[in-house]
């Protein structure tokens, strides 16, 4: 008797718990339903999808940049140039007597993983990450900027200063002398690749010899005699007291690219950040005593920075962002990163009409409640509903990207008011690479049930966006915006340099990838590949 007692309090006790669970996980949307039996259903609304051209938007001081030139078969082909200014690691150095360069060298880390190491030399063998396009080469050229960077705009109440994609023309007219990466060894310049060999130098500390092995990266050796008399020869007249000082004084490197004849290119997404410039030189030790010694002064590849992009669009591609149907939707949806493109996404017909005053402010002119949004919110038959899931799933155009190389994730967001969703926001899941994170509200390239490794769909969740909707009858049913991203942990925008009609900014990720999509819109025929908006939902029997 005691052992069905006790059997009957646990079993008590788990219901409860269960109860009490399941009533926190459905807590936002527990006044919505009655506690009644209840079935499930599906609905699918069409969502309205068109596409719609970025332009030039904001780059300066961007996580990554990057640098080359990527041939993309379906969207054309990007030119990609940076500039950066200069930091000082130590100020105001003290140079010895009778000084001598002996090398000025550049390095930038590449994205790398370490794949294998050999046991009898240990040497190591690394794989590239983030390098797009084929395997050839491009000419590189290191220049010294002509063009003062500034980190404040005076011009407009001293914000911060905004720099944007469409500007390489004003660095290029004004770089100054000649390449600063003149060395004999043309694969520094005139026929630059990425390459993924480590770095090996022979060192000698104590007579004894030994190898330093460094992950790849670019590595430029420098012109030793501009470098004595912008550097070296600088600091006597107090040039290197300060970075402020400094900067007005050099003002950075410009990294231009150029095509080769016949060569397809290559782009790579880079951490400039990293990088850094190492003058090693050596002096006597004294005026008295002449014994030379090892001495350096580095500059790091930090302050304001800008990534300078051109494009040469696909004829099939400039077509589609610029007669896109806003008001039946677009059969396909090309996303670009970069200075690209996106798609807009009308839930439940047409939402409100957005704009812009002349200080950049939203305005809005309100269409009214859907009817289809009505129906969800004031059911004929009187009976509460509860959103299990809602998900807007993209199908791949597979045929248009064969041959190209896809995303991993895209992200979508309120257009409106240039801010992530509620899915996104509360979604909690994390990763360690700018594509990891965020698996719930998901965005994930799917290759499932597909035998060539190419993308089938993309699928988000919008769950919580859409029960806000409808639990809230003043909730404003906002345009989405849907984009590539370089990195989904990242929701912070970037000013167009020329706002469009339904936006002034676009999502900071998608310009640091230069990756592009084709999906299908709502606008197709086949049932199968047409954007809707699925919603399964749960509703009261009573």
């Amino acid at each position: 008797m005691n052992n069905n007692f006790f059997k009957s309090i646990t079993l008590v006790a788990t219901v409860l718990l269960l109860v009490s669970c399941d009533k926190e996980y459905n807590s936002i949307g527990s006044d919505l339903v009655d506690n009644n039996n209840f079935g499930f259903d599906k609905y699918e609304f069409q969502a309205i999808a068109y596409n719609q051209a970025g332009g030039a938007v904001e780059s300066n001081n961007l996580s990554v940049n990057a640098l080359g030139i990527y041939e993309n078969d379906v969207f054309g082909t990007t030119t990609a140039n940076f500039v950066s200014q200069l930091s000082l690691e130590t100020f105001s150095p003290t140079i010895g007597v009778k000084p001598e360069i002996e090398s000025v060298v550049l390095t930038v880390p590449y994205f790398s993983t370490l794949t294998a190491t050999e046991a009898s030399s240990g040497n190591n063998t690394y794989v590239l990450d983030s390098i797009y396009g084929g395997s050839g080469s491009f000419k590189l050229s290191v220049y010294e900027s002509g063009y003062a960077l500034r980190s404040l705009d005076p011009t407009n109440s001293f914000e911060a200063q905004r720099y944007y994609t469409n500007q390489n023309a004003d660095f290029d007219n004004v770089k100054v002398g000649s390449r600063l990466n003149d060395d004999d060894d043309e694969t520094q310049n005139d026929e630059f690749f990425f390459s993924p060999a480590e770095h090996r130098e022979t060192v000698t500390v104590d007579s004894k010899e030994s190898i330093v092995r460094t992950a790849p990266g670019m590595r430029l050796n420098l012109n030793k005699a501009f470098f004595t008399t912008k550097i070296i020869n600088a600091v006597a007249a107090g040039k290197l007291a300060s970075n402020d000082v400094f900067r007005n004084y050099f003002r950075g490197l410009y990294f231009k690219v150029e095509k080769i004849s016949g060569t397809a290119g290559q782009m790579a997404m880079l951490n400039f950040g990293a990088g850094k410039i190492t003058i090693k030189y050596k002096e006597d030790t004294s005026t008295t005593d002449a014994t030379r010694v090892d001495k350096s002064i580095v500059l790091n590849l930090s302050g304001t920075t800008v990534n300078l992009l051109s494009d040469v669009n696909k004829p099939a591609y400039d077509a589609a962002i610029s007669s896109s149907n806003s008001t039946t939707g677009d059969s396909k949806l090309y996303l670009k990163g970069g200075a690209g493109s996106l798609a807009v996404i009308e839930l439940f017909g047409k939402t409100d009409v957005r704009g812009f005053d002349s200080n950049g402010a939203a305005t809005f002119t309100p269409n009214g409640v859907p009817d289809a949004l009505d129906d969800l919110r004031y059911p004929a038959d009187g009976k509460k509903i509860l959103i299990n899931e809602a998900n807007l799933v993209f199908h791949i155009d597979a045929t248009t990207m064969a041959a190209t190389k896809e995303p991993n994730r895209v992200y979508l967001y309120d257009l409106t008011n240039s801010q992530s969703i509620f899915d996104y926001k509360v979604d909690a899941s994390s990763g360690t690479k700018a594509q990891n994170g965020k698996f719930i509200y998901s965005g994930i390239i799917n290759k499932e049930a597909v035998t060539d490794g190419r993308g089938k769909t993309y699928k988000i969740r919008l769950t919580n966006q859409i029960r806000n909707l409808i639990k809230n009858a003043d909730s404003t049913n906002v345009k989405l915006g849907l984009v590539v991203t370089g990195d989904i942990n990242n929701s912070t925008s970037a000013r167009l340099r020329t706002a469009k009609t339904l936006f002034s900014k676009v999502p900071k990720a998608s310009v640091i990838t230069p990756l592009g999509t084709v999906l299908y819109g709502n606008n197709v025929a086949d049932e199968t590949k047409k954007l809707k908006l699925e919603i399964y939902y749960t509703k009261s029997n009573n």
